[in-house]
């Protein structure tokens, strides 16, 4: 915990901490060329010194980041057919992300991805009477990323994607159905890692590791309150009894993990 004090006065320079090396250069020196030397080093050595302290504090550590990539806001896609919603709900921070598929056709044009995730909506918030769509983030077979459930693309958002895992967690559902067999593009295999390193950077979560989460639902593969060890770039039936986000997408995942990782500029 970081305790404030109040302002510091002003730092006395004592002419007895005069670095040894100064001090030899003043001797060598007459009269006002001598004073000007001591107010020259004495302000030089104090600039170096709150430089190093800045640039260098003791027991920091590198945050492994990636740049946040072009997601395409829900403005964009849902326009005025949003439904009246509660206001969102937030995380303190996001931990690991869970990968879906929508369950939907894959021939697609990608121009006509905004009218597609609108039937998606539709879908969740109509007939399963959701209160917006579960994912927060929608990825095409083009590796455009969408903005999904709403409350801001840069805030650790709750989600509605992964039973008993939607806090501190991103759902990233890749449209379309990929079960085993079904080609995956790299596109969207490749906007799936660069979302999910941007997500997970701010936490410093390797791409390619394990986290802890704990069970909010006992209809998740674990009862309410358990603490689950599952990885950092999971698929939906790490937490979940379901064969989403299909075999062929799943088999994907270690790619994923590593190039998330690469991105974060993580080295092993």
């Amino acid at each position: 915990m970081r305790v404030f004090r109040g302002p510091r006065g002003p730092r006395e320079r004592r002419p007895d901490r005069i670095p040894a090396p100064a001090r030899l250069l003043l001797g060598c020196l007459p009269g006002l060329a001598a004073v000007a030397a001591l107010f020259l080093c004495a302000s030089g050595v104090e600039r170096a010194v709150e430089t190093t302290a800045r640039s260098a504090p003791a027991g920091a550590a590198r945050l492994h980041t990636a740049p946040r990539p072009h997601v395409v806001p829900r403005s964009v896609w849902l326009a005025g057919e949003a439904r009246a919603q509660p206001a969102p709900r937030y995380d303190d921070e996001i931990r690991a992300v869970f990968v879906h598929h929508t369950d939907t056709p894959n021939g697609y044009d990608c121009a006509d991805v905004p009218g597609i995730l609108r039937g998606v909506y539709t879908g969740q918030t109509g007939a399963r009477d959701w209160d917006d769509i579960g994912y927060n983030f929608v990825v095409d077979r083009c590796g455009t990323i969408y903005e999904g459930r709403a409350g801001g693309i840069d805030r650790p958002v709750t989600g509605a994607h992964t039973q008993g895992f939607n806090h501190r967690t991103t759902g990233i559902a890749a449209l379309g159905t990929f079960t085993a067999g079904v080609p995956v593009p790299d596109a969207l295999t490749d906007a799936i890692a660069a979302l999910a390193a941007w997500k997970l950077g701010p936490t410093d979560t390797d791409p390619r590791g394990k986290v802890r989460l704990v069970s909010s639902n006992g209809l998740s593969r674990y009862a309410a309150g358990t603490a689950a060890t599952l990885p950092a770039v999971a698929g939906h039936g790490d937490g979940y009894q379901t064969s989403c986000p299909g075999e062929a997408l799943s088999a994907r995942l270690p790619h994923i993990r590593d190039l998330a990782a690469r991105l974060q500029h993580r080295s092993g």
